[in-house]
This record gives structure tokens, sequence and C-alpha cells, in this order.
């Protein structure tokens, strides 16, 4: 295997970084805070190392607990939780460590331990409790900032793909090839059965009247859903009459909701993938199968190379990321194709 000769530069420069903050850190530590403490640069030396040596261990010490937790605790889905991890596991690390690393330099600088080591240790670990504790809340802080943010941008995004979904939608039913089917069947209505061509049009209107009122709407009930379903059903079995067979035997419910017009396009995907001839008549179901609304076919493919089925399924997956956790169920036999889509509660998100 070729190595990329970048990740090892990538993590030498991190280590670097690292080492310098260290440094940097303890000497600005060793200013501010033992400035009176030294008199020659040996003193100032001493100080110098003992500062490193704290400043390391809870440098390090702490990044190995962030980095722990990271693995555990997600900041986006179990923010209280990581921060109370975080700021007790992060006080109890520093303050034990900075309590035993100042008794070990003390033994080594003086050469003997203080009158009471343990009582001395804790007196001395005050500053870095006080400092690890705001270190986390800084973090706390700007974990919620971030994670806020994302949340909504996330939310402005899905509200864009929304907007395309239906806008692709509506595009979809209006296109040029819906219409001239549409009208070839008005067309030949017109002259072979007129009551019949006013019930087309009057199932058209409907339609186009759900399409047009649903564009605003992130979701409806199911029993508008399946209104919308009667006229589009109607259309196309005038079109493809008993070639084509949809048995809906789903009850309507006005408590449950679904994404607008993912029906339509479940049953537009059959009619698209699949042959539907006098010889090979297609028949789709529309049932309850649980907390889920499936959509079956007898699968008779078309030939390869037709249109791919899965740019539709996705556009529908990504809508319902958004109000559920539960994934659409797909399944292929040698005899059916079924999609499955959750149901969704109204009074749930």
């Amino acid at each position: 295997m070729i190595k990329n000769p970048s990740n090892g530069s990538s993590r030498m420069g991190i280590h670097l970084k690292t080492l310098a903050g260290i440094m940097g850190l303890a000497l600005l530590t060793t200013l501010l805070f033992f400035n009176e403490n030294y008199e020659g640069f040996k003193d100032f030396l001493v100080i110098y190392i003992w500062g490193l040596v704290v400043v390391a261990t809870q440098w390090l010490g702490n990044s190995f607990i962030y980095g722990l937790l990271d693995k555990k605790y997600s900041w986006q889905d179990q923010l209280v939780k990581r921060a109370i991890f975080q700021i007790l596991a992060i006080i109890a690390y520093s303050a034990t460590a900075y309590m035993v690393v100042m008794v070990i330099m003390y033994k080594l600088v003086v050469g003997s331990l203080p009158e009471n080591p343990l009582s001395w240790g804790l007196r001395s670990s005050y500053l870095a409790i006080l400092v690890s504790f705001t270190v986390s809340l800084i973090f706390v802080a700007v974990a919620f900032f971030t994670n806020w943010r994302k949340s909504q941008l996330e939310a402005e995004r899905f509200k864009a793909e929304m907007l395309m979904y239906k806008y692709e939608a509506l595009q979809n039913q209006i296109n040029p090839h819906f219409l001239f089917n549409s009208f070839n069947v008005l067309s030949d209505l017109v002259y072979e059965d007129q009551k019949k061509a006013v019930s087309f049009i009057t199932q058209l209107s409907q339609l186009f009247r759900y399409v047009l009122d649903s564009r605003d709407k992130e979701l409806v009930t199911v029993r508008e859903e399946l209104e919308f379903i009667k006229a589009y059903t109607y259309l196309l079995q005038s079109r493809f009459e008993e070639k084509l067979t949809i048995q809906n035997e789903l009850e309507a419910g006005d408590h449950e909701m679904i994404v607008p017009m993912t029906l339509q396009l479940l049953i537009e995907n059959c009619v698209k993938h699949n042959e539907i001839s006098a010889s090979q008549p297609l028949s789709i179901r529309i049932v309850r199968n649980g907390e889920y609304i499936q959509v079956e076919n007898r699968l008779q493919p078309k030939p390869a190379g037709s249109e791919s089925k899965m740019t539709g399924l996705s556009n529908i997956r990504q809508q319902y990321k958004y109000f559920t956790d539960k994934e659409i169920v797909i399944t292929e036999t040698e005899d059916t194709y079924s999609v499955e889509v959750p149901l969704i509660i109204s009074d749930q998100k």
C-alpha cells in the first residue's frame, strides 16, 4: 500500500503545534504567577521546567479525556450528559494530576516532601480546578452554539430541499408527457363518452388543485392523500383501462400524516418501470402494514435500459429523514416489488 506523505507531515505539524503550545503556556505561567520566586536564570529554569511538567500533564491528560468523551457522547445528541461528564471528569483529573505533579516536583526540587503532602497538594490544586472548570465551560458554550447553529443550517437546508422536492413534484405532474397523455385520453372521451369526459376533467382539476394546495405543506393527512390518489388513479385507469388495476385497501386517517404526493410518486414508479399490456396487466396494491403504508406491484420490469426508479425514492427518503427515524423499506422478490413508507403521527415532530 502506498502511504500518503502528507498524512505524516500533517501529524508532525499537529505534534509541533501541541509542543509549542505547551512550552508557550508554561512560559506564560512562569512569568505571570512565579515572577517573584526566582532570582537568577537557574531559578527561572527550575520553575519553568516545573511549570512545563504541570502544563504538559494538564494539556495531554485533558486532551485524552476530550477525545474519549467525543467517542462516547455526541455534543449534538447528548449535550447535557456530555457537558456534565466533561466538567466532572476534567475537574477530577486536573485536581488529582496537579496535586501529584506538585508533590513529586517539590520532592525533586526541594529534596523532601512537604509536612503534610496531601493537605499541601489540595491547597495548591485550586488554581488547576478553577482553570479546568473555566475551560470546560468555554468548551460547553462553544459546543452548544456550534450545534445550535448546525441545527439552524440543517433546518434551512431541509426547507430548501423540501421546496425543491415540491417543485420537482409539481413539474412531474404538469410535464409535457403527462399533459399529452391526459389530453390524448380526454380528446378520445369527448367523442366517445361526453359524460365520462366531464368526469375526467373534474378529476384532472382536482389533481392539479391538490398539487397547488400542498405546495406549502410539509405533511398532509392520509385522508387528504387518498382523496388525491383517487383522482390520480382515475386518470391512470382511464388511460390503461383493464391493463392496470390499482387496489386501495388503506383506511383513511386524520391523525396519521404523510409527505404530500408520496403515494403518487410510488404509483408512478410502478407504472413507469413495469410492462403494462393486455397480455401483461399490471396490478398495484396499497395496504397498511403496521405503522407503514405499503405500495406493492407485480414485478414485470421493462427491458434493461429504462430509467432507474431510485431517484424518486431517494427524494422521498430525504423528506422523511426530517420527520422520523424510521427507514423506508424496499422489498423485492421474484414476483413482487414493494415500498413501505412510515406513517407520522400528527402530534409528533
